[in-house]
């Protein structure tokens, strides 16, 4: 059997391992061990590879900012800085019909910017947010479609961990992703509350309103909303500016959110153990993947099969935009059975040499900054894409009263304002990479 015929095979295997329920990192790490071992007929090669793989890839000086993320998410959480979010959001939006959800969506968009986690947004929030969506008389699919949607804010909107991983397989300008992420991340936030805002025209009884706050209630609760502000600017801006390199800037937020979880009373040693051992837990699952994906793709690439297949679809003279539009057809169909980082960490290594053999009239560091953010959005779409979105299942398991297909039904309706994004900027690059200098 050819490297070729292996390399094609490895993916069938591969997804009958997640069907099987394997982890995807195991799935990988299996597919890839073996699949080198056929290729290079030799074990010692797969031992030696062990040794190499995993000391460049756990001592990637890139990757230490993901720890860190995390833990300043569950930092964010313990300062009671969600709380305040939706606070802030429901005293401006509250009394509109469908604001309490807009205000959740607003909340969302508030704590990514804090966070980079997906799941870790929609399961904070939720906590936050569901019992005041209940006691406003919003529907179950309502509420829950609303925080699983806003949940794939917390990714969107810069810092993500996700375009880490994104800037570390395609050797990107971590500060320059971030920055082209703002945009879209803000038009993600708008379209979902115009979402809201049809569905309860079409469904009136779906959602209720809650009293008018005074002004002066309303900039209080927009005043304690300060330390997002102050730690999102201090983190974004200091790494656009050059002050300190993504990993500083990583970790000067998570001092901030600590400082602030502290001042608040809602950090003590047992909280801040709790939160260091979700810290370590969540950083072994990804780090996991990493190594997987890393003994995968270097499984593909000893049987040539990313640089063959970038060569043929030269060859063959498709447009790029058509494979630009099936590489993203791609991305929306795993994302339906995979996770978004598995999925970066798997397509990336495949896709990426064939979009740079593409013109698309652009740079090519342009190219992979407008890419990664198309990316960055078609899997995220997965997380709320029926059957087996992440952040629904998220969402469903802290609302069990709520029926699943009653949050499927609801959200389809972010999922459409999703597709049109991403055809908007697929079609007007500019908007992705307005910000960059």
């Amino acid at each position: 059997m050819s490297g070729v015929e292996l390399g094609l095979l490895a993916f069938p295997v591969l997804l009958g391992l997640i069907f099987l329920r394997a982890p995807i990192g195991l799935a990988m790490l299996i597919v890839g061990v073996f699949g080198m071992w056929m290729v290079t007929g030799s074990p010692n090669i797969v031992l030696s590879k062990f040794k190499t793989e995993t000391f460049s890839t756990f001592s990637s000086h890139s990757l230490s900012i993901i720890p860190i993320f995390l833990l300043m998410g569950h930092l964010a959480g313990l300062g009671g800085m969600s709380r305040a979010l939706f606070k802030a959001a429901e005293a401006w939006l509250g009394h509109r019909k469908g604001g309490t959800a807009m205000a959740a969506i607003g909340a969302c968009a508030g704590f990514g910017s804090i966070c980079g986690s997906s799941v870790a947004t929609a399961a904070t929030m939720a906590q936050v947010a569901l019992p005041e969506l209940r006691r406003a008389g919003y529907s179950g699919g309502l509420s829950t479609a609303t925080l699983a949607a806003g949940g794939t804010l917390g990714i969107l909107i810069p810092p993500s961990v996700v375009l880490v991983i994104y800037a570390t397989l395609t050797e990107t300008n971590i500060a320059k992703l971030f920055l082209a992420a703002f945009i879209p991340g803000i038009m993600a936030a708008i379209g979902y509350m115009l979402v809201i805002a049809v569905y309860v025209r079409l469904y009136p009884d779906s959602a209720g309103s809650l009293p008018r706050m005074p002004y002066r209630e309303r900039f209080r609760a927009l005043f304690d909303v300060w330390p997002v502000m102050l730690i999102f600017l201090s983190v974004v801006g200091g790494i656009y500016t050059g002050i300190f390199n993504p990993t500083e800037g990583a970790s000067v937020g998570a001092l901030g959110t600590g400082l602030v979880a502290w001042a608040s009373g809602g950090l003590d040693w047992p909280r801040l153990k709790a939160a260091l051992m979700s810290t370590a837990s969540g950083t072994a699952m990804i780090f996991l993947i990493v190594l997987g994906a890393g003994f995968f793709n270097a499984f593909l690439a000893l049987t040539q099969m990313p640089q063959m297949a970038s060569a043929w679809i030269v060859e063959q003279g498709f447009g790029p935009w058509l494979v630009l539009a099936c590489i993203l057809l791609i991305y929306l169909v795993l994302g339906c059975i995979m996770d978004s980082l598995s999925m970066i960490l798997l397509t990336i290594p495949i896709f990426y040499p064939v979009m740079l053999a593409l013109d698309f009239g652009m740079s090519p560091e342009h190219m992979a900054i407008w890419f990664g953010i198309l990316v960055l959005i078609v899997v995220e779409v997965g997380m709320i894409t029926p059957p087996v979105g992440m952040n629904l299942f998220v969402i469903n398991a802290i609302d069990r009263t709520t029926p699943i297909r009653q949050t499927y039904g609801a959200v389809m309706f972010f999922v459409g304002t999703d597709l049109a994004r991403v055809v908007l900027l697929v079609l007007v690059p500019g908007i992705t990479l307005f910000l960059l200098p």
